[in-house]
């Protein structure tokens, strides 16, 4: 009998830095408690670490369309690593459609958030009453939300370092 996929996206606030043509942020944060339906979820230390050690491919995503794709770590254009705060990201924004329009809505602070999509091993959770706590996740994926992520509070802001002299070109260019 074959047993059912199960893949859970978890939206996360993030802030997200446009520059050039690369995004950073955060994908999650750990500790930070957010309700899920009737239940309220943490994510811990560490519980990206496994994904991070194996040389598997994790996607970077708009919305979680898989026909919407970003970045990947396989291609070296999605860099994933966890700090003190979360799991942090950086990807190369690329020359398509998604691309650019993910760009200009970053540029704009017109995004709803980050979130991922995971798998949970056996022994990757905790649970205590209504409160999960998730302690190891095999990272499948990230995206960026441009509506409504998962978890409330979500925020992103983009911050663009453009040379003022660029700035004034592309105003001119505007206007013509």
């Amino acid at each position: 009998m074959a047993q059912a996929l199960t893949i859970e996206r978890r939206g996360i606030a993030v802030e997200l830095r446009a520059a050039g043509r690369r995004l950073e942020g955060y994908a999650a944060t750990f500790g930070k408690p957010a309700k899920i339906g009737g239940f309220t979820e943490t994510i811990a230390r560490g519980a990206f670490a496994s994904t991070l050690d194996t040389s598997g491919d994790v996607l970077a995503l708009v919305d979680h369309d898989q026909t919407r794709l970003l970045a990947r770590t396989k291609s070296g254009t999605l860099t994933l690593n966890e700090d003190d705060k979360g799991l942090a990201f950086s990807l190369d924004v690329p020359e398509t459609q998604a691309g650019r329009d993910i760009l200009a809505l970053a540029e704009r602070g017109d995004l709803g958030g980050m979130s991922f999509g995971f798998r949970v091993p056996k022994g990757g959770e905790r649970w205590q009453g209504r409160q999960r706590e998730l302690r190891q996740v095999e990272l499948l994926e990230i995206s960026v939300v441009s509506a409504w992520p998962a978890y409330e509070g979500t925020s992103i802001s983009a911050r663009c370092r453009v040379p003022p002299r660029l700035a004034a070109m592309r105003r001119y260019m505007e206007t013509v």
